[in-house]
């Protein structure tokens, strides 16, 4: 199995210039049919390969000195050293103590963990490791560098944890790759989040640094998989690529290129610079910590302010404010409600402009000039090219001296609106352009909370703002990619939809922000209102006519038939030129009825509160509306459960003609929910929806027959309710983890609508 042809020419080869042929397995199992076909001794070889196996600079030497000691040039040297498979190594010590790692320590100071593979010890890459534990050093850290065999060994999860019992973390950095936990299960927990420490990803990359460089994405798809899109399931924030794989020299004596890992200074110094802010904010009592929560506003009018996809952001701000408050942060004096907040911030500067407003917070102008300068040359020539000089800028006050700033600030919180990218400056200029570099006011505006204001952490309130959309690379970003040369090494934390995964990976990705998972707004059936209403009532006198009365179809006809060209619903309805009317009725009959049993947003979800009441009900009979998991007993579709149980017909309302005629039983609990005709089976899912409604909101009564009825709703009792009521309380506690500078739990994503309650 092992390239016969190849082996047996190199065994005649060997034995007939006498030449000593050593056939080693490249694996960690030793191989007695390679040995014996070697012309060593199965001994020597078995030696040969245990210094390999084992690995490290040490054996590497030993290596090499035993094949002279068998060419009989030198002593034999010392048997392999076995290398641990978990423990400590620190620069100058090698593999080490905690006691002797410890010596090199402040009193006092936060411990940085830093997690990698054992491959590293074992190959001598280690520059990378050192050149963070150095960078740790220059920010007052501890390093505490573990090297593992990986995640899952048990011998290294408890070495972990041992380490950690005797020096906890303020932070973890992590340079391994995949996940502990499933991407379909809950999170089981790590070693490496066990203590509560946040835990950083940091890349070393298997690509080159010339190629990362060069690409916009900035990561290959393996790298990406490995290191960036597994690490995720386990909540690791990520950082930064620090390394890539360099050809370091050509090596003349074996003819090849030493290709090794090498750190990338600017991206060593960024996530030192994060481990530190995150170890600052755990460290800083909650009396103390500054806090900027951040408002979106696109598009740039008064009445979008504060808007996210499917989020109440004003009110949810204002819940976050006196969570805060009670929890000890010095919030002062805060607007009540979400639409006094929002008032009071209006009446500041916004993205509409500053003309008239008042002016709470300015940064001067030399201020921003000392930001500006310390970025890097490529980012300044590119917003001055675009802008022009900081004077220039709309939201630039002569008389101030400085910048204008969307900002208010209550206690050591401020609340702010995020400034436009330019569009509100340059209207040729569209809002997805990817290459639009923003304005000098968009940079004061972040300027000002890391400099003069100080924050220990930024949270920008709903999906979603304009931030990590800035220019640079997909992932992995450089010091030239304007994400980070706004926000630098900041603790970010984002509440999000939870439905909408993908675009949370932009912020995810390309802002080291942990994300906030926040409920759907409440779902409840669209039914028919205004003119649709008016329709709906006409079709069903049309269809009760056609069997009595057949003088007034005529008339009825030509209503319907006006009506629905007065209110542009032909085409909706799928009518096209050329139905027939009685086509054109039933197809319309048909589209109301879907259109009645859509399942449409019920206002707006506010953060920090779980839905009450109908609303609760509605989203509860929104998720057993369709099946979970397997989609048998307990996690089976109600609607589905109801139709067996009740009609003893085969019939899916999840998946039917809803203008078909229904043929089927009508009985008498789902007939006296309705007043109006029970003529299609459109009308049918409208009883089967009412009923659903009824039976989780413990109006109805399940009878005992309603076996499959009964199997759903125990479930939603015991599970999906409890699980709801708890999303208020969950979402404020997570958020404030986050800003105690603690881990913050994953967990799944996705539509609760769409089968998916694990969310």
């Amino acid at each position: 199995s092992y390239w016969p042809y190849g082996v047996e020419t190199l065994i005649a080869t060997a034995q007939a210039n006498g030449v000593k042929l050593a056939f080693l397995p490249g694996d960690d199992k030793p191989d007695p049919d390679l040995f014996s076909a070697s012309t060593l001794s199965e001994e020597a070889c078995l030696k040969l390969w245990s210094y390999l196996i084992e690995g490290g600079p040490e054996n590497a030497r030993a290596f090499l000195v035993y094949c002279n000691h068998l060419l009989g040039l030198c002593e034999e040297p010392a048997d392999p050293a076995p290398l641990l498979k978990a423990g400590l190594w620190y620069p100058g010590a090698g593999i080490t103590s905690l006691e002797r790692v410890k010596r090199n320590w402040r009193e006092g100071a936060p411990v940085a963990a830093i997690c990698f593979y054992r491959a590293l010890v074992q190959s001598g890459g280690l520059q990378p490791i050192e050149a963070l534990v150095e960078a740790l050093a220059q920010r007052g850290m501890n390093a505490l560098p573990i090297f593992v065999s990986s995640l899952k060994d048990d011998v290294s999860v408890e070495t972990v944890r041992g380490l950690f019992a005797n020096a906890a973390p303020a932070v973890v950095m992590n340079t391994t790759g995949f996940a502990v936990s499933s991407p379909t299960g809950k999170h089981a927990g790590t070693a490496l989040d066990e203590t509560g420490a946040p835990v950083l990803q940091i890349i070393l990359s298997g690509g080159s640094q010339e190629a990362w460089a060069a690409s916009s994405q900035g990561l290959s798809s393996r790298d990406l998989a490995m290191n960036v899109a597994l690490p995720e399931v386990d909540g690791r924030v990520l950082a930064r690529a620090v390394a890539f794989k360099n050809a370091s020299r050509f090596d003349e004596r074996v003819e090849a290129n030493i290709v090794r890992h090498e750190a990338e200074p600017t991206r060593i110094a960024f996530a030192a610079d994060l481990a530190t802010n995150w170890a600052s904010l755990r460290a800083a009592p909650a009396s103390e910590r500054k806090v900027a929560i951040i408002l979106a506003n696109y598009p740039n009018r008064d009445g979008r302010l504060g808007n996210g996809v499917g989020l109440d952001t004003p009110a949810g701000t204002v819940n976050v404010l006196n969570a805060m408050r009670d929890a000890g942060y010095r919030t002062g004096e805060f607007p009540s409600a979400g639409d006094s907040l929002i008032r009071f911030l209006s009446e500041g500067p916004t993205n509409a402009g500053n003309d008239g407003r008042v002016i709470r917070e300015v940064i001067s102008l030399n201020q921003y000039k000392d930001f500006f300068a310390k970025l890097p040359v490529q980012i300044q020539n590119q917003v001055v090219h675009k802008w022009g000089e900081p004077e220039r800028d709309p939201y630039f006050l002569a008389g101030h001296d400085g910048f204008a700033l969307p900002l208010a600030r209550f206690g050591n919180v401020v609340c702010g609106i995020q400034p436009a990218r330019g569009y509100n400056i340059d209207p040729v200029e569209t809002y997805h352009s990817p290459d639009l570099v923003p304005p000098h006011g968009y940079f004061a505006f972040y300027a000002w909370l890391r400099g003069a204001f100080s924050a220990h952490a930024i949270v920008h309130m709903g999906k979603h703002g304009n931030l990590e959309w800035l220019p640079g690379k997909a992932l992995a970003l450089s010091q030239h990619c304007f994400p980070e040369a706004v926000l630098g090494p900041m603790p970010h934390l984002y509440p999000f939809i939870v439905n909408d995964p993908g675009e949370g990976s932009q912020a995810k990705r390309r802002t080291s922000a942990v994300i906030i998972d926040h409920l759907t707004p409440p779902l409840t059936r669209a039914e028919s209102y205004g003119p649709l209403r008016d329709l709906e009532a006409l079709v069903d006198e049309y269809y009760e006519a056609s069997g009595n009365d057949p003088r007034r179809l005529v008339l009825l006809k030509k209503q319907i038939l006006e009506l629905i060209g007065d209110i542009g619903l032909d085409q909706d309805a799928g009518i096209v030129e050329g139905d027939g009317e009685n086509e054109k009725l039933e197809k319309l009959d048909g589209y109301l009825c879907e259109l009645k049993e859509m399942q449409i947003r019920d206002g707006l979800h506010i953060f920090g509160q779980a839905p009450e009441g109908r609303l609760l009900t509605d989203l509860a009979v929104s998720l057993v509306r369709v099946p979970r998991g397997a989609g048998v007993g307990g996690d089976a579709s109600l609607h589905r459960a109801i139709a067996v149980d009740l009609l003893a017909a085969a019939f899916d309302p999840l998946d039917c003609d809803m203008a078909k005629a229904w043929e089927g039983q009508r009985p008498d609990v789902l007939a006296r929910l309705l007043d109006g005709p029970w003529r299609t089976q459109g009308d049918t899912i409208e009883r089967i929806e009412l009923l659903a409604a009824e039976l989780v909101a413990g109006r109805a009564v399940c009878s005992p027959d309603w076996t499959n009825v009964s199997a759903v709703l125990e479930r939603t009792n015991e599970e999906i309710l409890p699980s709801i009521t708890v999303c208020g309380t969950r979402e404020i506690d997570a958020l404030l983890t986050g800003l105690d500078g603690r881990f913050v739990e994953p967990g799944p994503s996705g539509a609760p609508s769409r089968g998916r309650t694990d969310v």
